[in-house]
């Protein structure tokens, strides 16, 4: 029973680093309704910012933090001002081949930049002992890491209740030619979007460094399973989006410790899209059906 609660936290820390990239791939989509495949690329570009701030500028942690986080942020609404809004009119295909080549581009740059060898950072909390409950055991990385999603969580769910430019967006998702007739910016939103999405990603990069080092291809392996999550949680839905990746890292995180040493190969990494292909096989809306039609 202690492992199982063991288990069950690392699974839900694994799960919330799937949940933050799969609503970057949500906003994204509810603002534009392209899929921007190179989502985990960014947040592999994140974590070697945070990185190379903390490791090799000798900054403070909390400062490289929040520098990296508006950095991407940054870094999202320039890619959408220069690359993505050029693409509006294309074919959804188009526009996906351009984010698998962005992705290819940013793997790229990173290996020339960082090199191929994982890396990763200390943090304030590295070297705190774990807490402990009774027998159980829980890592001070997963504890910080579901803490700070849950904050995150409870912050964007504020944001878009009840800031006028949360409103804005939400309206902007259901309807673009309705949001602009009643004097929403309608490309002002798109940025602010892509800016978001490259914000959550780079956070989804800086806590998942204490879990599991960076390399330039973390982040299309942990991308592919963002998308997952995304699809599993229904692709339209931010609450869905989270639940999917919660749901992928428990799948993911159990199957490992009990069936792969029984099967003696990696059923944990097949696991994913195990669920996924079931999923949408049982139910192709995902979890939370949030692709409708569109109001008019």
């Amino acid at each position: 029973m202690d492992t199982f609660f063991q288990l069950l936290l690392s699974g839900i820390a694994q799960g919330c680093v799937y949940g933050l990239v799969a609503i970057g791939f949500v906003l994204i989509y509810k603002a534009t309704e392209m899929v921007n495949f190179a989502q985990g690329d960014i947040m592999m570009l994140g974590a070697f910012i945070t990185i190379t701030l903390i490791n090799h500028l000798d900054w403070n942690y909390f400062l490289a933090v929040v520098t990296a986080i508006g950095a991407m942020g940054l870094f999202g609404l320039a890619l959408e001002r220069v690359l993505l809004r050029r693409m509006i009119g294309e074919s959804p295909f188009a526009v996906l081949m351009v984010t698998i080549g962005l992705g290819f581009v940013l793997r790229s740059v990173a290996g020339m930049i960082w090199g191929h060898d994982s890396q990763s950072i200390l943090t304030p909390y590295t070297d705190l002992p774990p807490l402990r409950f009774g027998e159980v055991v829980f890592p001070v990385a997963d504890v910080v890491v579901v803490g700070a999603t849950v904050v995150l969580c409870g912050l964007t769910f504020l944001f878009f209740r009840y800031t006028r430019f949360g409103v804005a967006m939400q309206a902007t998702s259901q309807n673009q030619l309705a949001a602009s007739y009643v004097g929403i910016s309608v490309k002002r939103v798109v940025g602010v979007s892509w800016a978001l999405a490259a914000a959550f990603a780079a956070i989804a990069g800086i806590l998942l460094l204490p879990l599991k080092s960076a390399y330039p291809h973390v982040g299309l392996v942990l991308g592919i399973k963002a998308f997952a999550a995304a699809i599993v949680g229904g692709f339209g839905s931010l609450p869905g989006a989270m639940i999917g990746g919660l749901a992928i890292g428990l799948v993911e995180i159990f199957t490992k410790y009990w069936i792969d040493d029984i099967v003696q190969f990696s059923v944990s990494e097949t696991s994913v899209y195990i669920l996924l292909l079931l999923m949408l096989i049982v139910r192709p809306s995902g979890i939370f059906t949030s692709m409708q039609r569109k109001k008019v």
